[in-house]
Parts: structure tokens; C-alpha cells; sequence
């Protein structure tokens, strides 16, 4: 109970800032939505950035409360230059909650529908049709986040693999894109996409954490790369870091994974008070650091990328 309330209290507290974010975006309270964010300001030199946020708790907040901690959320991206978040759904609960806030502010909110395949063994007729039912709004963007994860395996693996064909099927159907997501999962994720790939309309591999090799089968795939703080991590992003070069600008996308993935290239100051936990306003230390390994000047590596997720998500 005390942790409950401690974590309401930074809700709270959260959603009275105001002015450029300086404390740490506690995310960690809505579970299962995905924000993702392109960035668009001139003033700030950020107008061109595409960062992603899970959100993990939501089901120890009433609706309400999570309402009023998103809008809390958009309110800060919005005075930090932000000009458009994409509320992605992973299961049920939070395709339901993402499309009903994206309809209450669709100027500013958009959402996508899916099962994260940790929630694969869930899969149902019922959530299959939510999610069709979902792609006809026109706040829906895309299908997911959907694919494998063997690293967890919070799912057998049987079921991940019927979950993501059932959404991809979807997304055939409906022609929006589908947003993925694969961990030490690499043979079967591209053996089926493989299958489904002249069928979509765009396919985004999120959170990119590998190296020349597996990027090579995603391009061959044509599909677009979603690159976090993961190549800002001296200690395990090596690989991801060597790749980023050969990303083509134009299946680019820059993404933060908040709360997760931190850059680690943030100033002192900075990353003491985000404590541990991500959030978009970090997202130009990642589009810093891509830029430097690509030999790129940030601002047109971010009006570059800005086009790319706005192609993609259908936002122009």
C-alpha cells in the first residue's frame, strides 16, 4: 500500500510540471502502452527526433489517474518541442486506453493496436477482433507492438509465433504497418516475416539491439529500424553501434524505449535526475550519438528521421 501511494504521489507530482521536464518521468506506473514520439521543434533543434516509452503500471491506477498522468506526459513532451505521440497498445487494456485517448485529442494522439508476445498466450478471437476493430479508427496508425521474445519467454513459443502471424495477418488486411518487436529471437522473427513481407505496407524493427549481420536481413526485408540509447551503452552496444552507419536515413527512426535504455551519454547533472528511468526529452542524446557515428550533422540526421516516422505512420 505504501508503495502504491508513494507511486500516486509522483504522479501527481509529475503531472503539475511545467516548463522543459527536470525530473525523471516515472513510467514504470502504466504497464503495456508504448508512447512514441517525433519530435518536431525548430526552436529547440529537436523537430526531426522519434522516441518510444513503455509505460508499465497502469493497472494500479484507475482510469482517470492514468489519464490524468498521460496528459501530464503530453503537457511536458509539448514544452519540451514534441508535437505528436503515438500511444502503442500491447494488449487489451491498453489498445483500449490508447485509442480512447488518442480520440480525445487526436491533434495531438495517435495509437496503434497489438499483443506484446510476452502476453502471447492470450491470444484470442475476442482480442483479434478489438484489434481489427481498432485498425478502422482513423487515430490507429499501426498494427502492434507484435513479434517474438525468446529472451524472456513469458510466452511458449508456440503461441508468440501464432500471435504474430494472427497480427500480421491483421495488418495485411487493414494495409497499416506493423511495429515489431524481437529479441534472441532473430531465425523464426525473419523466417516468418519473410513469409508475410510483400503483404505489408511498412514494417518497423524496433529497438534495434544487433549487429551487421542481422541488420542486413531487415533491409533485405525493406523494413524500417528503430535505433534506442542501446548504442549510447559502451558496455553492450557495441554491435548496434557498428551497424548504425549502414542504416539507410530513409528506413531510420530514432527511439528512446523509456523507461528503459537511458543513454548513458547524458550530462552528470541530467542523468542524476532522471534517476534509472528514460523518457523522451533524452531522446536528442541518442540522435547526438548516432550522428556522430554516422558521420552526420544532428539537425539534418533529425529532419531526415522526422520524415521517415511521419511516411511511416502516416502523420503528414
Amino acid at each position: 500500500a505504501k508503495k502504491l501511494m508513494a507511486m500516486r504521489g509522483a504522479a501527481e507530482q509529475l503531472t503539475t510540471a511545467s516548463g522543459p521536464p527536470k525530473a525523471h518521468l516515472d513510467m514504470t506506473m502504466h504497464p503495456h502502452v508504448r508512447e512514441l514520439v517525433r519530435v518536431t521543434s525548430e526552436a529547440k533543434d529537436m523537430r526531426a527526433l522519434f522516441a518510444e516509452a513503455d509505460a508499465d503500471g497502469s493497472h494500479e491506477l484507475t482510469p482517470e489517474e492514468f489519464a490524468r498522468f498521460v496528459e501530464g506526459a503530453r503537457a511536458r513532451a509539448t514544452a519540451a518541442g514534441l508535437s505528436h505521440i503515438v500511444l502503442t497498445g500491447s494488449d487489451a487494456e491498453s489498445n483500449s486506453r490508447a485509442l480512447q485517448l488518442a480520440r480525445a485529442q487526436p491533434a495531438m494522439l495517435s495509437a496503434t493496436a497489438g499483443l506484446h508476445p510476452h502476453h502471447a498466450a492470450h491470444w484470442s478471437e475476442a482480442l483479434a477482433a478489438q484489434i481489427r476493430g481498432n485498425a478502422q479508427a482513423a487515430e490507429c496508425r499501426a498494427v502492434g507492438e507484435c513479434g517474438l521474445d525468446y529472451f524472456r519467454d513469458l510466452s511458449p513459443r508456440p503461441d508468440q509465433q501464432a500471435a504474430f502471424r494472427a497480427q500480421l495477418d491483421i495488418a495485411v488486411a487493414t494495409g497499416l504497418p506493423v511495429f515489431l518487436h524481437q529479441r534472441a529471437a532473430h531465425a523464426d522473427f525473419v523466417a516468418i516475416l519473410r513469409e508475410y513481407r510483400p503483404q505489408l505496407s511498412a514494417a518497423c524493427v524496433h529497438c534495434f539491439t544487433e549487429g551487421p549481420a542481422e541488420l542486413e536481413d531487415y533491409l533485405a526485408l525493406d523494413c524500417h529500424i528503430g535505433v534506442t540509447g542501446w548504442v549510447c551503452d559502451e558496455r553492450r552496444g557495441a554491435a548496434a553501434a557498428e551497424a548504425a552507419p549502414m542504416i539507410p536515413v530513409e528506413r531510420l527512426m530514432i527511439e528512446t524505449d523509456a523507461p528503459y535504455l537511458l543513454p548513458r551519454n547524458l550530462p552528470r547533472a541530467v542523468a542524476k535526475s532522471a534517476g534509472r528511468r528514460n523518457e523522451p526529452a533524452y531522446l536528442p542524446w541518442v540522435r547526438d550519438r548516432l550522428a556522430e557515428l554516422r558521420g552526420d550533422d544532428p539537425e539534418a540526421l533529425g529532419q531526415a528521421t522526422a520524415a521517415t516516422a511521419r511516411a511511416f505512420f502516416g502523420l503528414d
